[in-house]
């Protein structure tokens, strides 16, 4: 039996190289001459050892030129030698469709009937040696083939295919071991024990060391049951296999007392037994005869010729696994006399092995996104923002107005692709999901395998693969211009990460992965400034776009807070924006960004805009320094008017104290709108964590020790709840300070601040822009976000050099109070409205303030004087309500 899987490269290197030993027999024995020739015309090349090679016709040809009697024998040589240059290429081509066609039926019979697998293994066996031998010609006749017109029976691109029907059947074989085992331990019970006795007794003459063997064979054979197999006992044959190798030694010498030439019986039944033993406890060592291709480990540009030829193939797709298999068998092509060669080979096949699975995983991700944009285009298809022809097209139709001119192409409806007149017509689609299907059965060879002593996960690669790309496509999505202050829209970059995220979750029905740790991990890294890459996120660019493009143009009024629509606006001007600032920063836009970036990305977001605060407030300080004697003066003396009249003229910088703190009056503004939109979607994700954070917040009361509301906000804040004191703010503000600056100098510049800005306030009054607007709730040139300024700086400075907020905040209300008192009293130019817009400012600051009540500044400041300013509010009020 064992003739029936034996190697044809075996057997043609025993005939060749035999007969190079031994020719004299080819001039005198007709059926040598007979089988030389066969194997002559079997090919070129005869494999000696690993990518060595023999090159039969030549060698014989030089070894027969100068002996006399074999010029006959060189003419044969030439002939077969034109015989395989003309025929062979096709005949081995034809054999590999052949096997293709009968591996793909054998396992198909075999997988739905594995019961078969214990007569049939046989066929198996003879199925992977002819394969085996067939691809190791085809590798080493590529390699090697000299330049001629049929080069191309010479190149495969359906290798694949026969690769995995070879693995899938050592597939077979190793996963219903039992059941093959469990057939041949009965059959070597019943059936070879019986055959092998009768054979013993039909012979003659039977001395007593054969006789003691062959009684062993068949008492351990008898021995055997089913059970033991059920058991799961391990059996080892190999004493019964090396005795039979003894009685051959024994039986084979001249003048033996048993000749077995004489009873050829008894070796075919101890063969037969010989194969079926290595069928019970040698399956794994059968599959390594038949099958092993580590030859190929020595053809690396052959091999990788030939998977580039089949990946091109469409049908070829779902077996491009079978490549990277190989490697499985590498292993096995070192030896242990040269140990110092196993790292190099392993190093080349991982290489090797890494390059076709990322080839692999490559082409699997783009079929997956290129499905994942078209379902994205056909999405965005039915976004608001398209809905306005539609709504153009519903108008003229009300109004009976002429339809667009003919010229004019209509546009299709969303959904216009899914109107088939015939379904055998294949969209784009349907091919790219083709495609998907064939490239996802590859998969389904193995979930893992081995390659020296790493375990490979293919599905692994594809994942890294499809992380990668879709990070790509993100960023790209993004469409980030820094030179033109471009960027898209959150919203639309969120309806597109949706889209391609539903459709990315289609993929687990083609493979068994987890796409859902795909997407987390792709969607977490966006919410840092930097992925696991280095490279930059969505975070780090609207990070970047809000601070330069939205919050640096509102500190130059050409964008004004809007706290009415609690948004942004941009203001006409004559250097128009390359966009409008409300539609990225209304609320939707702002919840959308906080769907993006997430609390660690608005954390990071928080942190860059403290940056800004510090820095102006670091400017702020030096302009207190330089004023300091002066600021000292009119905090003594805010309620003699002609004193603080004159201590006004020398005052310098005014103007840019005001300007510095509405810049981080607007960062502040912009920052409470983003945790209030952070806040809405944390309530909307995890409601029941949100409920104890608030629960805690509030618990916090004034007598709490400082360290302990401190840590307690810093959790509120990070779930975009509002704080009495910005914990971020406070962090910023201590980070300030130097070791060299003690803790009483801070606080005097601090009060002195303040006193700069109460001071300061009347000159808003001379700024046409100051006035109160109805529509944006605010003043033009953003002085009400003053209030959230003054109020969180205060609180932060204040709490850092641990004083009393309340006390230094009423301080500032009567210092701002008596300076616009006096505003009213002495400056007969300043229009009427805009002296009531800074009254406005004043009621705004005791709004915004957790520390300030309306009967502070009712004390400080006449009732008459506001009523005007509180009738703006409420008109205001009563535009926003209708």
């Amino acid at each position: 039996m064992a003739c029936e899987y034996l190697s044809m490269d075996i057997m043609e290197r025993w005939i060749i190289i035999g007969f190079l030993l031994c020719h004299s027999s080819l001039n005198t024995n007709q059926a040598s001459l007979e089988l030389w020739k066969m194997a002559l015309r079997s090919g070129l090349y005869l494999n000696l050892i690993r990518e060595e090679v023999l090159n039969i016709h030549k060698v014989t040809e030089d070894l027969f030129d100068g002996m006399k009697g074999y010029s006959k024998r060189i003419a044969d040589i030439k002939e077969c030698r034109d015989y395989v240059l003309a025929n062979c290429g096709a005949m081995h081509r034809e054999r590999r469709h052949f096997l293709r066609a009968a591996l793909k039926e054998l396992f198909k019979v075999l997988e739905d009937e594995p019961g078969l697998l214990g007569p049939k293994a046989l066929f198996v066996m003879m199925a992977l040696s002819f394969s085996r031998d067939e691809v190791l010609w085809l590798v080493r006749h590529s390699e090697n083939m000299p330049k001629m017109k049929t080069l191309d029976d010479y190149n495969d691109n359906q290798m694949a295919e026969l690769l995995f029907y070879m693995e899938k059947l050592r597939g077979l074989m190793r996963k219903f071991n039992q059941v093959v085992q469990r057939y041949h331990v009965q059959y070597l019970a019943q059936f070879d024990a019986l055959l092998l006795n009768d054979t013993i007794q039909n012979m003659y003459v039977c001395p007593e060391e054969e006789s003691v063997l062959m009684t062993s064979f068949v008492s351990a054979l008898s021995a055997l049951s089913v059970k033991q197999v059920d058991n799961k006992e391990e059996f080892d044959f190999r004493g019964l296999r090396l005795d039979w190798l003894r009685l051959q030694a024994y039986t084979s010498v001249n003048k033996a007392p048993l000749p077995l030439k004489d009873y050829p019986d008894l070796a075919k039944v101890m063969n037969m037994i010989q194969f079926h033993t290595k069928m019970v406890d040698s399956v794994e060592e059968m599959l390594y005869e038949t099958s092993e291709l580590s030859t190929l480990c020595f053809y690396p540009r052959v091999f990788e010729k030939m998977f580039t030829q089949s990946s091109e193939e469409m049908t070829m797709k779902r077996y491009l696994m079978s490549f990277p298999f190989v490697f499985s068998h590498f292993n096995q092509c070192g030896h242990p006399l040269c140990p110092e060669e196993t790292e190099i080979l392993e190093k080349r096949s991982l290489r090797l092995c890494v390059t076709f699975l990322e080839q692999i995983a490559k082409q699997t991700s783009s079929v997956v996104l290129e499905i994942c944009a078209e379902q994205r285009n056909l999405n965005d298809q039915l976004l608001p923002k398209h809905c306005a022809e539609s709504i153009s097209a519903a108008r003229y139709r009300k109004q009976k107005k002429p339809m667009p001119k003919k010229g004019e192409v209509q546009k299709e409806k969303p959904g216009a692709e899914s109107l088939r007149k015939d379904r055998t017509v294949a969209t784009n689609v349907d091919k790219m999901h083709m495609m998907l299907t064939e490239l996802c059965s590859s998969y389904s060879l193995s979930n893992d395998f081995m390659v020296f002593e790493h375990v490979v996960v293919p599905a692994e690669f594809l994942l890294s693969q499809l992380e990668m790309r879709l990070t790509e496509i993100i960023i790209k999505m993004t469409n980030y211009n820094q030179t033109t202050q471009e960027i898209t829209r959150p919203s639309d970059l969120l309806a597109g990460i949706r889209s391609y995220t539903a459709s990315m979750h289609s993929l687990s029905s083609y493979i068994n992965v987890d796409v859902t740790r795909l997407v987390k991990s792709v969607l977490l890294q966006q919410t840092q400034p930097l992925d696991s890459h280095g490279g930059l996120t969505v975070t780090h660019y609207y990070t970047t776009w809000y601070l330069e493009a939205v919050l640096r143009q509102a500190s130059s009024s050409l964008i004004v807070h809007c706290p009415t629509m609690q948004c942004f606006v941009s203001q006409s001007t004559d250097n128009e924006l390359s966009f409008r600032a409300e539609e990225f920063s209304d609320v939707s836009e702002l919840q959308a960004l906080a769907e993006l970036i997430g609390p660690y990305g608005m954390k990071f977001m928080g942190e860059n805009l403290m940056w800004h605060i510090t820095s102006q407030v670091s400017e702020l300080k030096k302009m207190v320094v330089e004023n300091m004697d002066i600021l000292v003066q009119m905090k003594n003396n805010f309620d003699k008017p002609e004193e603080m009249a004159n201590l006004k003229k020398r005052l310098t910088g005014g103007e840019n104290v005001l300007k510095r703190m509405t810049i981080i009056g607007v960062i502040l503004s912009f920052r409470s709108m983003a945790m209030d939109c952070l806040k809405d979607i944390l309530r909307k994700h995890c409601p029941f964590l949100m409920a104890p954070i608030e629960c805690l917040r509030d618990y916090i009361s004034p007598e709490t020790d400082i360290k302990v509301t401190l840590s307690v906000f810093e959790l509120a804040s990070a779930a975009g709840l509002k704080c009495d004191i910005d914990p971020a703010l406070v962090a910023a503000i201590s980070n300030m300070q130097t070791d060299n600056t003690p803790v009483e100098e801070e606080f005097k510049l601090s009060c002195l601040l303040l006193v700069y800005v109460a001071v300061s306030l009347p000159t808003l009054a001379l700024d046409l822009n100051s006035l109160y607007s109805r529509e944006h709730g605010g003043h033009n040139n953003n002085i009400h976000c003053l209030a959230a300024a003054i109020n969180q700086l205060a609180a932060a400075m204040f709490t850092v050099q641990n004083k009393n907020i309340e006390q230094q905040l009423k301080e500032f209300l009567l210092l701002a109070s008596s300076t616009l008192l006096q505003l009213g009293q002495n400056v007969e130019r300043v229009d009427v409205k805009n002296r009531e817009s800074i009254y406005l400012l004043l009621h705004m600051i005791v709004e915004d303030s957790p520390f300030l009540s309306q009967d502070m500044l009712e004390s400080c400041f006449p009732y008459a004087l506001l009523r005007n300013a509180y009738r703006e509010v409420h008109k205001a009020f009563v535009v926003t309500l209708a």
